[in-house]
């Protein structure tokens, strides 16, 4: 890696050691008391200006340079997420909660990839970061990217969700907050992120044996970038690719040779994605000798997350399943317990 790319993903010395220590910065500031938690009908701005997400607050709900309304509550986010469906707030509160007490526990959950300079050089770069779901120690980890059309980031539906399932499970899991607007350089924000996964992987507690990407829709796309060319091919380390690939509903349609094994879901009746692409890359790919494993439901729509109160409920265990197959790094773990 060159002086420039070390510089890019220097990492957070100080703040991951006390992540060591068993201290977080937020822990250190409060003022006394608990954080509270949040209900169904607070006001989105009360998670925004939480204090448990002090300096990251705006990363949480896809705001992406749109005005929040003093009056939508968090079992009324539909509008934030227009390419999303089957939005639950149990979830929503479940996932935000969760977060809130792994700040009041000390422990750190965002995490910036790029370095102030580059923030100030490209501000587009203060919007980017990983939230961290922490599994078991030294279990591989996963990047979640969720979806959006490029044009937000739904990690509240399809990304939070997704990685507070695989933590529980004993996975390290991240989620990706990316920049909107154009698919190459949310991409290359990813091969950031799994650079800065590398590099600090020590301090975080993980391994990097057989990591898995997860992206829905626009986020499939990415991590299926990845998967062709590797992090070195969206400006990332010069890293193994992942072991494997997870997408759902997307139409990404090329691919590569060296693809990993790859686990695709949609539903029959997606309004954006047309399901004969899907199916026409996936045939394509076990052509080629690539292991895919294929989930097709039928009125799940699109953008259904975890897919809670549909025909898709269930789908992300049959994922993990997937990767367990793939993964030697699980398997000798699950040895050595």
């Amino acid at each position: 890696m060159d002086e420039g790319s070390r510089a890019r993903l220097a990492p957070l010395r100080g703040e991951l050691a006390a992540v060591e220590a068993g201290s977080s910065t937020e822990a250190a500031n409060r003022e006394g008391g608990r954080y509270m938690h949040l209900e169904a009908t607070d006001s989105v701005l009360r998670v925004v200006n939480h204090p448990a997400f002090e300096g990251f607050g705006q990363l949480v709900l896809p705001t992406d340079g749109r005005r929040l309304q003093p009056g939508m509550t968090l079992d009324r986010i539909e509008p934030l997420l227009p390419y999303h469906e089957h939005i639950d707030p149990d979830t929503t509160l479940r996932v935000v909660n969760h977060m809130i007490d792994e700040v009041e526990g000390g422990r750190t959950i965002f995490y910036d990839i790029y370095t102030e300079q580059q923030k100030r050089e490209d501000p587009s770069k203060g919007s980017t970061g990983l939230f961290f779901f922490r599994g078991e120690p030294e279990a591989p980890f996963a990047v979640v990217c969720p979806g959006g059309g490029f044009a937000y980031v739904g990690s509240i539906h399809e990304g939070f969700p997704h990685a507070l399932e695989l933590s529980r499970r004993g996975y390290n899991a991240f989620v990706l907050k990316y920049r909107v607007g154009d698919g190459r350089r949310a991409t290359e924000d990813l091969a950031v992120a799994i650079s800065f996964v590398f590099e600090n992987a020590a301090a975080l507690g993980v391994s990097t044996r057989d990591y898995s990407l997860w992206g829905s829709s626009a986020g499939a796309r990415m991590v299926a970038s990845i998967g062709s060319v590797g992090p070195a091919g969206f400006g990332g380390g010069d890293l193994p690719g992942p072991g494997i690939v997870v997408m759902a509903y997307t139409g990404h349609s090329s691919f590569s040779v060296d693809d990993p094994p790859t686990f695709v879901t949609v539903s029959e009746d997606d309004r954006i994605v047309n399901v004969r692409v899907v199916e026409g890359r996936l045939e394509a790919m076990r052509r080629a000798g690539i292991d895919v494993e294929y989930r097709r439901y039928r009125s799940a729509g699109h953008g259904f997350g975890l897919g809670i109160g549909t025909d898709a409920e269930g789908w992300i265990e049959h994922a993990v399943q997937f990767w367990v197959r793939h993964s030697d790094a699980i398997r000798a773990g699950r040895r050595d317990r």
